[in-house]
């Protein structure tokens, strides 16, 4: 199985793509700079390293790239400086996104593609009734306006729920949402929840990124997984020791 990572080289995606080769998986990653990617990876016999800025690439290219690939997994996000959440390009991960598909229907696979974005809490499932009180939606609504990274998981998200939907035949999609990412050094027990059980504002839990990376793996991996949460936006905690 061939795993395509995009945002291989940030604190999550890095872990996404260790979780991937543990398993034996051959993992191929676009990355701008391969010198912030692991010794350990670059040394590896089931890594491929495409040197290149995911948006730069043309429509054949980013298809070259995704043909073979079983699934397709994007850990993108904005850097949170000033210059990451406030310059270009503003709409990284929807951008991505949808460029992504794009490359995965023009090959037309055999088998759908699993296609697993990381997302956020924060952003909530409209498919379903998921409760969310009056103070968190003026806040959320004060972040979209205010940190556009926000408003682009948003819309990476929604491009997957609605232009996507359930019933692509080239691709399946789950968006992870992870709530407060915190680092840790091994994965730890874990819970996962159709919609999220606490405020993402008021309440938030933490999740570790290691944790995220080892459940986006079993999403790619492990065929009940898939099925369990395909189309899906699953929340996922840390289970407090």
């Amino acid at each position: 199985m061939t795993t395509l990572v995009v945002g291989a080289s940030g604190a999550t995606g890095q872990l996404l793509v260790q979780q991937l080769l543990s398993r034996g998986q051959s993992v191929r990653v676009i990355v701008r700079s391969p010198d912030k990617l692991p010794q350990g990876f670059l040394n590896h016999g089931g890594l491929s390293v495409i040197r290149a800025s995911i948006l730069s690439l043309n429509d054949a290219e980013m298809a070259h790239h995704v043909k073979g690939c079983d699934a397709v997994a994007s850990c993108l996000g904005h850097n949170i400086s000033l210059k990451g959440v406030y310059g270009r390009p503003p709409k990284l991960v929807v951008d991505a996104t949808r460029r992504l598909c794009e490359a995965i229907k023009a090959n037309c696979p055999a088998a759908a593609t699993r296609f697993v974005l990381m997302n956020t809490a924060g952003n909530s499932n409209r498919d379903l009734d998921e409760r969310v009180s009056f103070g968190q939606r003026c806040v959320i609504g004060l972040v979209r306006l205010l940190v556009p990274p926000h408003g682009d998981n948003e819309k990476a998200a929604d491009y997957l729920r609605v232009k996507i939907g359930q019933n692509d035949g080239a691709i399946e999609w789950v968006a992870v949402r992870p709530d407060s990412l915190i680092n840790a050094s091994e994965v730890t027990e874990y819970e996962v929840h159709s919609s999220p059980t606490r405020s993402a504002i008021f309440d938030a839990e933490v999740t570790s990124r290691i944790n995220v990376g080892h459940f986006m793996a079993a999403l790619i991996t492990d065929d009940d997984t898939w099925k369990k949460w395909k189309g899906q936006r699953p929340v996922i905690y840390n289970v407090a020791i």
